[in-house]
């Protein structure tokens, strides 16, 4: 029998209708979000199932190959172990370090004395600083370490996790030092109507996030006191919350229109953080609403005994040494350093040995090019983020002055706590690859696109979305779709250079909101906040937050083609 050598995508299978094809397409997202919203299926068992439809969907119907199939699930679950687990495990592994030796109810306390409001402390953890973690790091590290402290802070868990979710949309668009943004100019660089580099076009495309985003930033911290605190949370602290996503709005507009966007949510961050302390020193809220638990039986362990400076940094230690780990990494001779090690260096005979092609589907084609559907994958890249944080981690212990043999227990303990999680995001990335290599997701793109007419500038976000909810990553969205919003704004709007930078920037900022209903962020929140196997709680306590930002999103980029179009740069 012989082994097919090409696979090119087929956009219409079913019927040769587009339509149709799309109906089809969806079946795997309705197979999930059924089994995960309306079933209450383990989030494991419903996305394995979910794996088998799409593999089925992608040798019956798209008439992918067995051997591309195989390879390209294969692909999937690698990723989904070698680089989100390995984010999640020694991010989980870094706060049971801290759990082990008493410092996480120290570190409670810290953050009680600079309020004891849940409401605020939502704000300050969830937002700010989750947002500098999704700066520097990005890939899930800001939900698992915040949801973490804020049940440390003595938030309920589930309400932890849908905090954290939520809180995680408004920075996403510039995780990552700017990820998402550089990864849609490389994808849109190649259908762009004029001879534009990548480089240029990510400028421009991070200037126009920087003015959709902010309107998102503004209002989110009064999603967050909602979510806490109902309307009363609302009325009570309104201004505070207000006072916060203006902060964030204004430097994420100043930063990414006129410093750099890789650096926009670092600088939005830090001024959010600092602007609340302010605030907080000046405005008390009223009505607080306090932790819901006791401290009076509590064991005194030998961290909670420590007083002055001691006390301080030893329960900020985990997390002052994270960010001086990942800005670090970030400086430009650093990351020139490290780059050239890990792709090598042919000027100077250099050779890799982590960069490599993945194997079995060098034949295999995106729909109407000669691209492969999967570029050089570069082992650093996938384990970067990861490896930091294990590196974090250690440096945690030894300042600690845990015993190796006791943090090598935590972090096996840690590994099993999260192993129905390692299956849910292995299988969910096998999904992602499977239908974006089979050309499954340019079925229900390309129709989505072609379909709506003029109405595309408010379905662009939407397929944003879509994107992340398949992909768990606004950066891999944005290589998926960005290229195909382009081609949309073309057909529509020929000759308007302008709605092609709006199209293609709403795919990267409308994405933020599919975020929080990603199976994969759905894992990494239930095994931070302590509850493995109930993503499904979280999914239906999620999705509506989700539905909401993403139609008042849809709503600004209408007006913005329509009737704000003042509001979209030029290139160059």
């Amino acid at each position: 029998m012989l082994i097919p050598l090409e696979f090119h995508h087929i956009l219409s299978p079913v019927g040769e209708s587009l339509a149709l094809s799309a109906l089809v397409a969806a079946l795997p997202l309705v197979v999930l979000f059924l089994a995960l919203g309306v079933f209450k299926i383990a989030a494991w068992k419903a996305s394995l199932a979910t794996l088998v439809v799409s593999i089925l969907l992608a040798i019956f119907v798209w008439q992918m190959p067995f051997n591309f199939a195989a390879s390209s699930t294969a692909e999937g679950i690698f990723f989904g172990i070698c680089q989100i687990m390995w984010i999640l495990i020694p991010a989980v592994w870094m706060y049971n370090l801290t759990v082990k030796l008493g410092w996480d109810k120290v570190l409670r306390d810290l953050l009680r004395g600079i309020t004891d409001d849940l409401r605020i402390l939502a704000i300050l953890i969830a937002f700010c600083f989750g947002a500098l973690l999704e700066a520097l790091a990005g890939f899930g590290t800001p939900v698992a370490i915040t949801a973490a402290l804020l049940v440390a802070a003595g938030m309920k868990p589930l309400k932890s996790a849908v905090v954290c979710m939520v809180a995680n949309t408004a920075p996403v668009a510039f995780g990552a030092m700017g990820a998402p943004i550089t990864s849609l100019g490389a994808s849109a660089s190649g259908a762009w109507a004029t001879q534009v580099d990548a480089a240029t076009l990510a400028e421009t495309f991070g200037a126009m996030a920087g003015r959709q985003s902010p309107f998102m930033a503004l209002i989110v911290p009064l999603f967050l006191v909602f979510l806490v605190d109902g309307k009363r949370g609302l009325k009570d602290t309104w201004h505070i919350a207000l006072s916060a996503g203006a902060i964030f709005a204004v430097f994420q507009f100043l930063a990414s229109n006129f410093i750099g966007y890789q650096i926009t949510d670092v600088i939005a961050s830090c001024a959010c953080i600092l602007g609340i302390l302010v605030i907080l020193r000046f405005v008390k809220p009223k009505n607080p609403v306090l932790a819901e638990f006791s401290t009076a039986d509590e064991e005194q362990t030998a961290a909670m005994k420590t007083t002055g400076a001691a006390r301080v940094w030893g329960a900020i230690a985990p997390y002052v040494i994270v960010v001086i780990i990942f800005s670090l990494s970030q400086i430009p001779v650093i990351k020139t350093a490290i780059t050239t090690w890990a792709a090598g260096n042919k000027a100077k005979n250099l050779p890799s040995h982590l960069v490599f092609t993945w194997p079995g589907l060098t034949g295999c084609f995106n729909a109407g090019t000669s691209a492969c559907v999967n570029p050089s994958i570069n082992l650093w890249s996938v384990l970067s983020t990861g490896t930091l944080l294990f590196l974090g981690g250690v440096i945690t212990a030894i300042i600690y002055k845990m015993n190796i043999g006791v943090a090598a227990k935590v972090f096996g303990k840690t590994v099993a706590t999260l192993k129905w999680t390692i299956v849910t995001i292995a299988s969910v990335l096998g999904i992602a690859y499977i239908m974006n290599a089979s050309g499954i997701t340019v079925s229900l793109g390309t129709a989505l696109a072609v379909g709506t007419g003029a109405a595309f500038a408010f379905v662009s976000p939407i397929l944003g979305w879509l994107g992340v909810a398949i992909t768990g990553s606004d950066t891999s969205s944005n290589a998926l779709f960005g290229s195909m919003q382009v081609v949309a704004a073309q057909t529509q709007w020929p000759g308007n250079e302008a709605m092609q930078v709006l199209m293609a920037t709403s795919n990267s900022t409308g994405g933020c909101m599919g975020k929080m209903i990603s199976p994969q962020s759905l894992s990494v929140a239930a095994a931070a906040a302590g509850m493995v196997n109930q993503e499904g709680e979280i999914f239906r306590k999620v999705i509506g937050w989700s539905l909401v930002l993403l139609i008042i999103f849809a709503l600004l980029v209408t007006a913005q083609a329509y009737l704000l179009p003042m509001m979209i740069p030029g290139v160059g």
